[in-house]
């Protein structure tokens, strides 16, 4: 997917008991639902997380992909913090950010059970169905191989990004 840095993970259940514990120290709170670690550090660390479209609960889990690696957290942090949305979504091509939430939001989607009757997640990226909403969750998914405009600008902006590793 259109030269992103990252590597996803071929195979499910490939998170290991240490990565839950590194998630959940990251997370500072245990998941609400399933998950597997798709993107890491070359230290093997966890650097983005796939999330399952539904929590535990049942509840819609509209971010599929969450960006939960330090230091690009808080790099992504401080860029939101500076304007980065706004600035990201007048910089990106709107038609762009559309095909990404509309390809972001097919993806999710498709990993609904089957028969799933409940209320299911909507929007594309970080829910949204239109404009930019969250930096980390558009930076987590061009990470993981996605074609993000707005994860694409916002790796062209961090200070420093680093050198990522094969999450296998």
């Amino acid at each position: 997917m259109a030269g992103a840095p990252g590597h996803v993970d071929a195979g499910a259940g490939l998170t290991t008991d240490a990565d839950r514990a590194e998630v959940e120290r990251l997370l500072g709170r245990p998941a609400q639902g399933a998950y597997e670690v798709v993107v890491r550090h070359p230290d093997g660390s966890p650097l983005v997380i796939r999330n399952a479209p539904l929590l535990d609960d049942g509840r819609p889990m509209p971010t599929r992909w969450w960006l939960v690696g330090e230091p690009e957290r808080t790099r992504v942090s401080r860029l939101e913090s500076a304007g980065g949305v706004d600035a990201a979504e007048a910089d990106v091509d709107p038609a762009a950010l559309a095909a990404a939430h509309a390809a972001y939001a097919a993806e999710r989607d498709a990993a609904v059970p089957p028969g799933h009757a409940g209320p299911r997640p909507a929007g594309g990226v970080a829910g949204t169905r239109v404009g930019v909403k969250c930096l980390h969750a558009h930076y987590a998914w061009y990470l993981a191989g996605g074609d993000d405009p707005v994860g694409r600008w916002v790796h062209e902006r961090i200070d420093g990004p680093v050198a990522l590793g094969s999450g296998e």
